[in-house]
């Protein structure tokens, strides 16, 4: 289990009162079929956050990254019907691992996650036609590439790309920014 999943479980009981397994308990007594069934539940009657809720919800459905266990298979079953999309993925993760030696990289179900001392961007295939780049730049104004993210999202902006050929300097850079600001 990763350093920042292990803090999470720990505050999740400091601040609720109770921990992950009272918790999966809880939300298994109400035969959710999907996940967002159970963060609205979570969100709605408990008064979690979403980084909460959906911590709970992966754990009780045993859809996280740990329950998966093996990063290969979760980053190939990211791409399944996707693979056109695969080489965006490594041209991008070379990229940002060559910014320093501590960058981890954590697969989760449907995307990567790029973490320093903080997560730091997210790498998505998140249709059968458009990646997304999520990067955590609080502060920084949007512009017609840099897309302002929803509010409470787990980055504060996102980058469409289409085609590896949109990876250029701008893109790399506010990369870059973003993971000089979370070390």
């Amino acid at each position: 289990m990763d350093a920042a999943t292990q803090t999470m479980i720990a505050n999740l009981e400091k601040n609720t009162g109770k921990n992950l397994e009272e918790w999966i308990e809880m939300v298994q007594k109400q035969h959710f079929a999907k996940h967002k069934e159970i963060i609205d539940w979570l969100k709605n009657s408990h008064g979690l956050t979403y980084g909460f809720a959906n911590l709970i919800a992966h754990k009780s459905k045993g859809s996280d990254a740990e329950s998966a266990n093996d990063q290969d298979e979760l980053i190939k079953k990211q791409y399944q019907g996707k693979e056109h999309l695969k080489p965006i993925y490594d041209y991008l993760l070379a990229k940002i691992q060559a910014f320093g030696s501590d960058v981890e990289v954590a697969p989760k179900i449907s995307y990567v996650s790029l973490r320093r001392k903080k997560q730091f961007a997210l790498l998505n295939p998140a249709t059968k036609t458009r990646f997304e780049i999520g990067l955590n730049l609080k502060g920084e104004d949007a512009t017609e590439r840099l897309l302002a993210e929803k509010p409470n999202a787990m980055c504060s902006h996102k980058i469409q790309i289409n085609d590896l050929a949109q990876i250029d300097d701008e893109v790399l850079n506010w990369l870059q920014w973003a993971y000089q600001n979370a070390g």
